[in-house]
C-alpha cells in the first residue's frame, strides 16, 4: 500500500488553519558529525529502526549527534493511521524474534544509561507484539545491566493479558501517550480510543506500584485548555507519574 505523507493526511482540526512560517529557533541543520555516521552504521549493521528515521523526526541530528535515538520494534510499517505520525502504513512483516538480542546488543555498544524502545502498532497480532517488549526488557539486563529501560508501548487495545506480559518484565518505566484530548481522537489518530488508554495506564499501576508510569500529550491541535486540564486528572486519578506536555512539529 502506497503511504502518503503526513502533511496530505492531516486534518487541521483548529480555527486558525493558515501556515506560520517557521521561526528561526526551529531550523535545523541536516545531520553529520563522526557521533552521527558511528550510529547510523551501528542501526544499518544491526538492522534495526528507529523512530528517529521512520517518523522523520526534526531533532534526529541533535540526538543521534549526542548518541542516542529511540529503538523502533516490530518493523517499519504501522497497522494504524495517525495523522500526526510519519511511519509507513500497511500490511507488517512477520515478527523478527531476533530483534530484542539486536537492540540489547546496540544499548551495550552505545553504553547507555537509559535506553527508550517503542514499536509501530501491530493489531494483525492478538498480543499486540507484547512479547518483542518482554524479550528486549530482559535482553537488555542480562547484556547491559545498569541500564534503566523505557517502554513506549502501544495501547493493545486495552488488552490487560498483552500489558502483563510486558508488566512481568519490569520496565523501569512504562510509558503510553493519549497523544490528545478525547474529542479529537478520531480525527488525530482514528484507530485509538480513550478507553485504552486509560486501561493501559491504570492497570499498570495496579499490576506493579513500583513501575512508574508516563503519558504524554500535545497541544496546538485544537483544543481548549479545559480539554488539557481534564486529560491531566485523567492522568492523576490512573495513578500516572510522569505527564509530558509537547507541540506538534510536522516532518
Amino acid at each position: 500500500m502506497p503511504h502518503t505523507p503526513t502533511r496530505d493526511r492531516i486534518k487541521p482540526v483548529g480555527e486558525n488553519t493558515t501556515p506560520l512560517p517557521r521561526p528561526d529557533w526551529i531550523k535545523v541543520r541536516a545531520p553529520s558529525g563522526e557521533a552521527y555516521e558511528w550510529l547510523q552504521d551501528l542501526m544499518r549493521s544491526k538492522e534495526l529502526h528507529t523512530v528517529c528515521e521512520e517518523a522523520m523526526c526534526p531533532n534526529l541530528g541533535e540526538c543521534w549527534g549526542a548518541g542516542t535515538a529511540t529503538f523502533l520494534m516490530l518493523g517499519d510499517v504501522c497497522t494504524r493511521t495517525c495523522g500526526f505520525c510519519d511511519i509507513k502504513r500497511g500490511q507488517p512483516s512477520p515478527i523478527d524474534w531476533m530483534e530484542p538480542e539486536r537492540i540489547a546488543q546496540a544499548v551495550k555498544a552505545m553504553d547507555l544509561k537509559h535506553a527508550v524502545i517503542t514499536s509501530v502498532n501491530r493489531d494483525d497480532r492478538k498480543d499486540g507484539g507484547a512479547p518483542i517488549f518482554a524479550m528486549v526488557i530482559r535482553r537488555i539486563r542480562e547484556l547491559h545491566p545498569g541500564c534503566s529501560i523505557e517502554v513506549l508501548i502501544p495501547d493493545f487495545k486495552g488488552s490487560p493479558e498483552a500489558l502483563k506480559i510486558v508488566m512481568n518484565a519490569r520496565p523501569e518505566i512504562l510509558n503510553h501517550n493519549v497523544e490528545t484530548v478525547p474529542r479529537l481522537f478520531k480525527a488525530v489518530q482514528p484507530q485509538d480510543r480513550y478507553e485504552w488508554a486509560a486501561a493501559i495506564l491504570s492497570n499498570a499501576k495496579e499490576l506493579d506500584p513500583e513501575v512508574l508510569t508516563k503519558s504524554g500529550i500535545m497541544v496546538g491541535l485544537g483544543e481548549n485548555i479545559d480539554e488539557v486540564k481534564s486529560v491531566m486528572r485523567d492522568q492523576r486519578s490512573w495513578g500516572v507519574d510522569i505527564l509530558t506536555v509537547g507541540q506538534y512539529l510536522q516532518p
